[in-house]
């Protein structure tokens, strides 16, 4: 299991990226959640199998159609995560 927060940077608001984080994540069995940041970030909090998890990280640094992802951060989480995966 793997628990990892990813800070997503570039055009990733208002095109849907939480959204499209958030069905992927389900795809792959994975909860946690998506959220629009202050400073026009992105943060994606994911958490499940480790193979689940790297492939969310690839699908992030595409996103969906409209987004143009510059970078995205990976660090280790260790807060707590409910099950199922929300957007905020």
């Amino acid at each position: 299991m793997s628990c990892a927060r990813f800070l997503i940077s570039g055009k990733v608001q208002g095109v849907f990226f939480r959204a499209s984080a958030r069905e992927e994540a389900v795809r792959l069995g994975l909860s946690g959640y998506a959220r629009n940041l202050a400073d026009g970030r992105v943060e994606v909090v994911a958490d499940g199998p480790a193979e689940a998890v790297q492939e969310l990280e690839r699908w992030l640094w595409q996103g969906p159609p409209a987004a143009h992802v510059d970078e995205v951060a990976r660090s280790e989480y260790s807060g707590a995560v409910a099950k199922g995966f929300a957007v905020g």
